[in-house]
């Protein structure tokens, strides 16, 4: 049944592209379907990706990987390889939980500004002086947040600040870090036997930022330091925490139960993935707490990293952006509003960013792209530093999402990258798409 299945498919595609049928009209959610529906081959797809993922991991590249790919919102294409860790105990299974790392900064940042400008609450050609008081006499002042988004204002790239609140003999200063929790010191770091001083936000983080030095000309440098001051500004706009806000305006109502920060506060340990195996801060395996030490230190709610998700609920954000701002019958955002964030911001300065998302490179090149070169230049994305990758073309209306811990048991490992690793899933998949019109 199944091979008259597939010649009846090959048909009906052969037919449609033959006469310029109109494409099948799909609903707003995610749904799966046979990658055959769509004009493709599914056996080329099945083994194409398989001999990615599992080479990559029988390089070491990562332990094990979740994979989803979709068309028109529909899901083509969605399974797991390898296992937790590499003792190879447990499997990955398309719901277990990954660390999103920098995908934060869009899925839960970018996300809740592009609200905020939506209802007309922000505005991106005003000044980071304007919205925080305190770096009104800083050498910030005059940074709007059209060029803070698309990092185009000169800011150092990030701040290490456990490092910072060590002394040279490695104990901790004053009001930064304690052994011993107390009055003072009431926070414990995630993943960690340390504690944090109750101000040190307040004290130490945004002090740190304000008093950072800027690059001397004004040019393209990745920075996460102002995603560490957005939370705040979408706290007081919104009344209600950073958290609270995503999950109550996005999360929730989209249905993606498992994107969220702090995860073991509604998941089983088992159910995520375990990230690194922490040698020279915490001293001890991430399991189920944010990666990033910046993050740590912001309690593990950051607007820099932070989410944690499986691949199925990050693709219903991702997903509502394809849609033009609308899921499941509701709309979260304009679609002006998503097409002035996703367009690049400064490409006459040699900057391919847009607002808060990343883009293909100006002028392609194989070594240091990330996505297919066939990707629309409407495209957009962003990658995190622990393994994980989401990236939308609108032109296409193809949705990839690859998600793993390619940092376990060490950051060390960059096999991923010198592997070409998700350039290379992406690359099969356009090129899949384009045999779909011959």
């Amino acid at each position: 049944m199944k091979k008259y299945f597939l010649i009846g498919l090959t048909f009906y595609c052969n037919l449609m592209y033959a006469q310029n049928l109109p494409t099948i009209e799909f609903a707003d959610t995610l749904s799966i379907i046979h990658p055959e529906v769509l004009c493709i081959d599914s056996l080329a797809l099945y083994q194409g990706i398989d001999s990615i993922a599992m080479g990559a991991i029988e390089a070491g590249a990562f332990p094990g990987c979740q994979i989803l790919l979709a068309q028109r919102g529909q899901v083509f294409y969605h399974q797991s390889f390898g296992f937790h860790t590499y003792d190879s105990t447990r499997m990955v299974a398309n719901s277990d939980i990954y660390d999103l790392a920098s995908v934060t900064k869009i899925t839960a940042t970018t996300l809740a500004l592009m609200k905020m400008y939506d209802e007309e609450l922000i505005d991106l050609d005003q000044t980071l002086g304007y919205y925080f008081a305190d770096l009104k006499r800083s050498n910030k002042r005059d940074l709007t947040l059209r060029k803070v988004l698309a990092h185009q204002a000169g800011i150092k790239s990030w701040i290490p600040y456990y490092q910072v609140s060590q002394r040279r003999n490695g104990r901790y200063r004053r009001r930064t870090i304690s052994a011993d929790s107390s009055e003072n010191y009431p926070n414990r770091i995630p993943g960690s036997e340390l504690f944090l001083y109750k101000d040190y936000y307040d004290k130490k983080i945004r002090r740190m930022i304000k008093r950072s030095k800027l690059y001397e000309e004004e040019a393209y440098v990745y920075s996460g330091l102002s995603f560490y001051l957005f939370p705040e500004l979408i706290e007081r706009i919104s009344g209600l925490s950073f958290d609270q806000y995503l999950s109550d305006t996005f999360y929730n109502p989209i249905g993606a139960s498992t994107l969220g920060f702090e995860p073991l506060d509604n998941y089983p340990i088992d159910k995520i993935v375990p990230t690194e195996i922490d040698s020279f801060f915490r001293m001890t395996p991430l399991h189920g707490v944010v990666h990033d030490e910046g993050a740590a230190m912001m309690q593990g709610v950051s607007g820099n990293a932070g989410l944690f998700s499986n691949s199925w609920d990050l693709a219903k954000v991702m997903q509502m952006w394809l849609n033009g701002g609308s899921y499941d019958g509701k709309e979260y955002l304009s679609d002006s509003v998503i097409e002035e964030f996703t367009r690049c911001q400064y490409c006459d300065l040699d900057n391919r960013r847009g607002l808060g998302f990343d883009k293909p490179l100006i002028t392609y090149d194989s070594i240091k792209s990330s996505v297919a070169k066939a990707a629309s230049p409407r495209s957009y994305g962003h990658s995190g530093y622990t393994g994980t990758f989401v990236w939308m073309d609108p032109e296409n209306e193809l949705l990839f999402i690859f998600l793993s811990n390619r940092v376990y048991p060490s950051r060390d490992n960059r096999k991923i990258y010198e592997l070409n690793v998700r350039p290379n899933i992406h690359t099969l998949v356009y090129e899949l798409l384009e045999k779909q019109k011959s």
